[in-house]
C-alpha cells in the first residue's frame, strides 16, 4: 500500500494526521533552523503507552536526540509524575531544550476497523489501546466505581477514574472508543502541562508535542495528529505556538 493510500484511510477518522516519520522529520528541521541548536542537545520525553507496538513503531530518527525518558504508562498518562519530570529535567544540556512529546493511542486497522491493529505473527487483531478499550467496556457496563484506586492495578484504575468522569459524553457519542481517546487526550495533555509548570530546566527550550497516536496493522507504520506544539523560551517565560508548522 502507497503512503498516500495509508494517509487516506487514517484520514477518515484522523483528518489531519501524517506519518510518525515524518512529523520527526519535521521537528528536527524546527529544530536545527528555528531554535538554532542540534538534535543532540536535545533531551527527548515520551509519555505515550507502554504497548509494545509503541516501541515497535517508534521512528529510528528519534536516536538522534537524546534519550528517551519514558514518563507514560498505560495509555500514554504520564504516571512518572513530578518525580519522573524533575528527573528528565535535570539531564539535558545546559545550551539544549527538552522535548516532551505525550497522548494516548488507538489502532486503525487496514480495513478501516479503528480501535485493533494486526500485530506481527498474529492471526487475528488485538486490541490498541487494550486499556482503554477494557476501561470502556467497564464504563459500558457500569462496572467503575467512583474512587477505586488499587494498588495491584492502580493505572488501569486511574484510567477508569478519567473515562467515569465523562461516561455520558463519552457513551452518547457516534464511536465511543474515539470520544474516550479524545477524553484521555485532554486529560494528558492538562496533567503534562500541570507538571511542566512545576518544574525547573537549567536549558534554553522545552518543546512540548500532544498528539494523538494512531497505530495501524504491522506493515502500515504508525501516524501522528499533532494536536499542540509548543515552545517555551525559558529566558523570558514566553511560550508560542507552531501548530500551524505541523499541520501545514
Amino acid at each position: 500500500m502507497k503512503k498516500r493510500e495509508k494517509l487516506d484511510l487514517i484520514h477518515k477518522w484522523y483528518p489531519k494526521a501524517i506519518t510518525t516519520i515524518d512529523s520527526v522529520n519535521k521537528i528536527i528541521d524546527f529544530v536545527e533552523t528555528e531554535l538554532d541548536i542540534e538534535p543532540k542537545q536535545v533531551m527527548l520525553a515520551d509519555s505515550v503507552c507502554s504497548d509494545d507496538v509503541n516501541s515497535i513503531q517508534y521512528p529510528a530518527r528519534t536516536q538522534e536526540f537524546l534519550g528517551p525518558f519514558k514518563m507514560g504508562g498505560l495509555d500514554g498518562f504520564p504516571f512518572t509524575g513530578l518525580t519522573g519530570i524533575g528527573a528528565f529535567a535535570s539531564h539535558v544540556p545546559d545550551e539544549g531544550a527538552v522535548f516532551i512529546y505525550y497522548g494516548p493511542h488507538i489502532g486503525i486497522t487496514k480495513n478501516g476497523t479503528i480501535g485493533e491493529i494486526h500485530r506481527f505473527g498474529q492471526s487475528r487483531n488485538s486490541g490498541c489501546c487494550g486499556a482503554a478499550k477494557g476501561a470502556l467496556g467497564k464504563l459500558t457496563n457500569n462496572q467503575i466505581i467512583a474512587g477505586n484506586v488499587t494498588d495491584l492495578d492502580y493505572q488501569m484504575n486511574i484510567i477508569e477514574q478519567i473515562l467515569l468522569n465523562e461516561k455520558a459524553r463519552i457513551l452518547n457519542a457516534k464511536t465511543p472508543l474515539y470520544e474516550a481517546t479524545e477524553v484521555m487526550y485532554e486529560s494528558i495533555d492538562i496533567r503534562i502541562n500541570e507538571l511542566v509548570d512545576k518544574t525547573n530546566y537549567n536549558c534554553k527550550y522545552v518543546i512540548l508535542v500532544g498528539a494523538i497516536l494512531i497505530n495501524s496493522d504491522s506493515d502500515m507504520g504508525s501516524f501522528t495528529e499533532v494536536r499542540r506544539f509548543d515552545v517555551i523560551d525559558l529566558a523570558s517565560n514566553a511560550r508560542k505556538s507552531h501548530l500551524d508548522y505541523m499541520t501545514s
